[in-house]
């Protein structure tokens, strides 16, 4: 039994695991631990390969997780792997050594946090790691303290699990984003400027699991998942600055944007000039 704790409310947590998966090639039965809404896509949460797969639901608000309540959401039972998803101790710390379950062997998916923020979130018995795959160029001090808590740190690049052909094309513009609403937005207006900045007038279509309002006419909308496939036809491709939205378009990375928001703990703007430099262009 593999138990994924992947505390978050959007899609990236479950994407990266679930990349992951396979890209590790893990078999056997899988229990999430995450409050995300996502968790009851059969898009997002698919059959592991052998074919048994299973989702729990933490304990809690999503705005976060009672300390007493951490035992509970990680479960009891026989655990062969605990994998912990981009926070070493949880989305508030909520994690230290003696939430791992007996006998599990420990692994942690490191990507770019704001470490400044999130260090002061760390318990005083963490979590010791048996082995930690850093996802992304990390900061100097965050990978100083992974090495500090882990066994073994080796670089791992993700794979997604084939997608199913997509049912149609994307031609002109594909515009990604989960939400929220009011990003959703941003994110249009951003493609809408610079598309007049430039002087034209292409197709837009909008991937996003629901349509919000507000949305300016004549932009499509597709709730599709995954949109990395859509990609391959579009004239353009503008997203967020999210980890699995740099990883999943760098394939088109001549043709990337992006537009990095605010997070409390990832760091989009440094992800973003990371991607800038090997050739994507993000908003100034």
């Amino acid at each position: 039994m593999i138990l994924c704790y992947a505390e978050g409310d959007g899609l990236g947590h479950l994407t990266r695991v679930r990349a992951f998966l396979h890209t590790t090639g893990r078999t056997g039965p899988v229990t999430y631990r995450t409050t995300s809404p996502f968790a009851s896509d059969p898009r997002v949460i698919v059959p592991a390969p052998s074919g048994e797969f299973a989702v729990g639901a933490v304990g809690g608000a999503a705005s976060g997780l009672p300390a007493e309540n951490v035992a509970a959401a990680v479960g009891s039972g026989a655990r062969d792997e605990f994998v912990v998803d981009a926070f070493p101790a949880g989305r508030h710390g909520e994690l230290s050594a003696a939430d791992v379950p007996r006998g599990a062997r420990t692994i942690h998916l490191a990507r770019l946090l704001r470490w400044d923020v999130y260090r002061e979130r760390l318990p005083t018995d963490p979590i010791r790691y048996d082995r930690t795959y850093v996802l992304e160029d990390l900061d100097t001090a965050h990978l100083a303290y992974l090495r500090s808590v882990s066994d073994e740190v080796l670089p791992l690049v993700l794979r997604d699990p084939p997608a199913p052909p997509a049912c149609e094309p994307v031609r002109g513009w594909l515009l990604v984003h989960s939400g929220p609403d009011a990003e959703i937005l941003e994110l249009t207006a951003y493609a809408l400027d610079m598309a007049a900045v430039e002087g034209v007038a292409p197709d837009m279509t909008l991937v996003a699991p629901r349509r919000p309002d507000g949305l300016p006419p004549g932009i499509a909308h597709r709730d599709a998942y995954p949109a990395w496939p859509l990609a391959a036809d579009a004239d353009r491709i503008v997203t967020a600055a999210g980890f699995n939205a740099v990883r999943q378009f760098a394939p088109w990375r001549e043709r990337h944007r992006m537009l990095p928001f605010p997070r409390t703990l990832d760091d989009q703007f440094a992800r973003a000039r990371q991607a800038r430099s090997l050739g994507s262009t993000s908003a100034p």
